[in-house]
């Protein structure tokens, strides 16, 4: 309540300072788990899951992948949900290719989202992601490039695209997603589902439901098309968002692409449309070898 009433107490006479750090020391003192709690958590579920997890990702032809469901205890999955910050405190990408609130610097919100957030980073998550994967020399990000949290609505979607191969600095590879899903009673019908397009954007997709307390790991690589549906419901469906890194690539060789974005199989049009802007983007990329536009992740030093 005291936190509640915080918000209210007008920011005014050079009082801003003062009352964000009054607000977060409140938010701290209130914070029920550390990242190292929520890792041991977190851990105990993946040893639990861990053979299915193995098997789920040796099935072949398609996106490896797999999920955990309740990973976390429920009240600890709805005091995230609860902590997420409002639209109007993240940033708004909308576009032809996406419709979504982000947010990944993480000092402006709630404690509990960073601790969550860095606790998928903890060396023995990261770790037993490895041994369930295959993948060795996973390497955490802890400058949330195109990491964080994000927040969808009523009309917000993600189109099939490529993730980014590489970290902010084009130093390692992306290999590896996980989504934690944290909106209670979040139903499929309602949308915002991941989509993994094993055989390509032109053929159907395969839906994972973004399930409240579910963790999904997915690899990332120059073919793992995937997207999220269209949200048809009044609400907002939240998601905490993890990316590893890997100085080898998955495949043979070496290889780079900007994210790339396609129309559905529904959308001609807008599937052209996606495959110019692919072209201009990338052509941008090769001659600013970071893009000319500034690059989202955590900037630690920014600070209230």
């Amino acid at each position: 309540m005291l936190i509640k009433e915080l918000h209210q107490i007008p920011q005014e006479n050079g009082a801003e300072f003062l009352w964000s750090y009054l607000l977060k020391l409140l938010q701290l003192v209130n914070l029920n788990k550390s990242r190292q709690e929520f890792a041991d958590q977190i851990c105990s579920r993946l040893v639990a899951c861990q053979e299915d997890l193995k098997r789920a990702f040796r099935l072949g032809d398609r996106i490896p992948s797999g999920y955990v469901d309740n990973l976390l205890p429920e009240t600890d999955a709805q005091e995230i949900y609860t902590a997420f910050p409002e639209p109007s405190e993240m940033l708004l990408l909308k576009d032809l290719r996406e419709y979504k609130y982000v947010g990944m610097q993480m000092n402006r919100y709630h404690p509990i989202l960073e601790e969550i957030i860095y606790a998928f980073q903890d060396p023995r998550v990261v770790q037993l992601i490895s041994e369930i994967t295959g993948i060795p020399n996973l390497l955490p990000d802890e400058y949330l490039y195109a990491g964080g949290v994000s927040l969808m609505h009523k009309g917000c979607y993600l189109n099939p695209h490529l993730d980014n191969s590489h970290d902010k600095d084009r130093q390692n590879y992306r290999v590896m997603n996980l989504l934690y899903y944290v909106t209670p009673d979040w139903k499929e019908e309602y949308g915002g589902n991941l989509e993994l397009w094993d055989r390509g954007v032109k053929q159907p997709c395969r839906v994972i439901h973004s399930k409240f307390n579910r963790l999904v790991l997915m690899v990332t690589h120059r073919t793992s098309w995937h997207s999220v549906s269209k949200v048809v419901h009044d609400g907002r469906r939240c998601c905490v968002s993890n990316y590893y890194f890997s100085p080898q690539p998955l495949e043979s060789t070496d290889y780079f692409h900007i994210t790339s974005f396609r129309g559905r199989p529904e959308q001609p049009l807008r599937d052209i449309a996606l495959q110019g802007d692919i072209v201009l983007r990338s052509g941008i990329r090769k001659v600013f070898k970071h893009g000319i536009r500034k690059p989202h992740f955590y900037r630690k030093e920014d600070r209230h």
